[in-house]
């Protein structure tokens, strides 16, 4: 009999029908292997017990990234508490619920050692490695740890000479002008007509679209607007939803379709629009998590052109645009993408959503800012940020602003994160392809269009993400986390390695 699970990513075979009598080729004894198919088995027992625990939270509705997260912290847990050694662990639990990079445990090194395609240096290259740090065989001398904190240095003494201090009450607690003026610099190379006092801080996007929301729901107030929804298209990312909730926004939830390549379509969009005239904002994010799939420039000015069309019909409805994945993927597809949001009508009625948490791996940090499309509207929505936090984090802003002097310094590591991402995609989603051969779980493994840190696939009848990680060891996120069906799961492809 045999199993295939995966261990630190890559498939392993796992035998269960050994001879105790002989040592192994590498001299292993084969009671010591013995022993180690003991503890597998344990483990799978302990698996399956938890499933059948973890399974009844999913159908009650609780959120069920977290449930995943939970089965699998507990079971880590377990295992450890019985002495079942790291590589069987490694072996039968695969977490593939988190979507963000870990950069101290990169392992790829493709070519030469510190070469282009050394991945290990991306922890030096982004300052994440402290002076001397081991990164996998990598020795980071730490030069770009200690350059940001003289950066930060530099950048304070920047905002005092221009008479904003950074140490004291803000009152707006937007930021500073002079990070903020940069990330209008920024948006600005997309091609977007906006300025510095349309930019806000965030702390990270999720923070951002929380103040949004809050900011927009204060002026909905004091203009005696009682009732105001948000559209979600789905499967989508669903920490916005919880957050409209909390607000008083009522969900306006609609399922997309794999013919569509799980995309908001403008018929479906003018439809909805029509007959659900409380819509204020449609949450759309650009290139997609869960599905990896990215809005075309097509598919975008259609978009566009219905939001318009109601806009000057007297719908006030605004376009919420999570950028949180552009520039993840083709730098001349993420150009196109953006260029339909150039002009002003299209400027005007979008708030973008922007972080450097995916794109360049820096999810610890928590960079995020808001461009507020419409002038008119930004001074409107500061309620979001002063009624939230009395000011910024000021060690936080001259971090910020030191990671982008770093980017303009290295504009060559955007193009190095891409490889990087390109790299992981295609071996998870050839892992899976070998999975699927031996077990034939999926129905439609799905292949992404460049960007993001995820895959998107659909499993058999029958199959759900709790049944997958029963039988092959990884943990994915199940579509009803992202408001889709169970029988869709999402795998990230950020925390564990997958080797070649």
């Amino acid at each position: 009999m045999r199993r295939v699970s995966a261990h630190e990513g890559s498939i392993q075979v796992i035998t269960h029908n050994v001879s105790v009598d002989s040592p192994n080729s590498s001299g292993t004894s084969t009671a010591s292997l013995s022993s180690l198919q003991e503890q597998y088995q344990q483990l799978q027992q302990l698996r399956h017990e938890l499933l059948l625990r973890y399974r009844p939270l999913l159908q009650q509705g609780a959120g069920p990234i977290r449930v995943m997260a939970r089965m699998v912290g507990e079971l880590e847990q377990r295992c450890r508490a019985l002495n079942i050694s790291e590589e069987v662990i490694q072996a039968g639990i695969v977490n593939r619920t988190i979507g963000d990079v870990n950069l101290r445990k990169v392992v790829e090194c493709v070519g030469e050692a510190e070469g282009p395609d050394d991945y290990r240096m991306l922890a030096e290259e982004l300052g994440v490695a402290l002076p001397g740090e081991n990164i996998n065989g990598y020795l980071a001398p730490g030069e770009t740890y200690l350059w940001l904190r003289n950066q930060m240095t530099e950048c304070e003494r920047l905002i005092l000479a221009q008479g904003f201090d950074i140490r004291v009450y803000d009152l707006l607690g937007i930021g500073n002008p002079v990070l903020r003026s940069w990330l209008a610099e920024e948006m600005q190379s997309w091609g977007l007509s906006v300025g510095t006092g349309q930019v806000y801080l965030g702390l990270g996007a999720m923070d951002a679209i929380d103040k949004t929301l809050r900011g927009l729901r204060q002026l909905y107030r004091e203009q005696g607007i009682a009732q105001f929804a948000v559209l979600f298209p789905a499967p989508g990312f669903n920490v916005p939803e919880l957050q409209a909730l909390s607000y008083g926004y009522r969900l306006h939830r609609l399922p997309t379709r794999p013919e569509d390549r799980f995309k908001l379509t403008a018929a479906q969009l003018d439809q909805a629009l029509d007959e659900a005239p409380d819509i204020r904002l449609v949450y759309l994010t650009v290139t997609n998590n869960p599905t990896t799939f990215a809005y075309t420039p097509d598919e975008l000015n259609e978009i566009h052109a219905v939001i318009e069309r109601h806009r000057q019909a007297g719908h006030d409805v605004r376009l919420l645009a999570d950028l949180a994945y552009v520039g993840t993927g083709k730098p001349e597809e993420d150009q196109a993408r953006m260029a339909t949001f150039t002009p002003e009508s299209a400027t005007r009625h979008t708030i973008f959503i922007s972080s450097l948490s995916k794109t360049h791996t820096l999810t610890g940090d928590r960079f995020g800012w808001v461009t507020i499309g419409d002038a008119a509207l930004a001074p409107a929505i500061t309620p979001g940020w002063s009624n939230s936090m009395a000011s910024m984090p000021a060690e936080w802003q001259l971090r910020f602003m030191a990671y982008i002097r770093l980017m303009r310094a290295r504009p060559w590591l955007a193009e190095k994160l891409r490889r990087f991402y390109r790299l992981r995609r295609s071996r998870f989603i050839t892992q899976l392809q070998r999975i699927d051969a031996e077990q034939h779980l999926f129905e439609h493994i799905y292949i992404d269009d460049d960007a993001t840190v995820y895959n998107w696939s659909q499993l058999r009848q029958g199959e759900d993400a709790f049944s997958l990680f029963e039988k092959t060891g990884i943990a994915g996120v199940p579509g009803s986390g992202f408001g889709y069906s169970d029988d869709y799961v999402r795998f990230s492809i950020g925390v564990i390695p997958i080797t070649d």
